[in-house]
């Protein structure tokens, strides 16, 4: 494909029509906004920001697991009990997400293929 810029006329046309298309779709409105942003620097890391955070608190968990039923020390204890709900809230929360992306995709997916 050749790599020349698009012109003046043709930017105002792709313009109209992403115009039109944002008019109702809030979907496609986002998709729009975003796209070419997957292979910006970070972007990985931000789309699964709540993934790599609930792995981490994961091993932090198993990390003061091991000290706290040693020592049987109450700091620890509580650290640990503190750390281990924090892991348990992003757990359920990216859980939860997982789910409704899922639904809504099966939601979008037989909206289209009964319409």
């Amino acid at each position: 494909m050749n790599n020349r810029k698009l012109s003046r006329e043709e930017k105002m046309i792709l313009d109209g029509i992403e115009q039109d298309l944002r008019g109702g779709d809030e979907p496609l409105d986002h998709r729009l906004r975003s796209l070419g942003q997957e292979n910006s620097p970070g972007g990985w890391i931000r789309r699964h920001r709540l993934g790599l955070s609930t792995a981490c608190l994961g091993i932090a968990c198993v990390a003061l697991f091991v000290p706290t039923v040693a020592t049987s020390s109450p700091a620890l204890l509580w650290l640990f009990a503190a750390v281990w709900v924090v892991t348990a809230v992003c757990l359920i929360r990216w859980v939860e997400r997982g789910w409704r992306r899922r639904r809504t995709a099966t939601a979008r997916r037989k909206a289209t293929t009964t319409s």
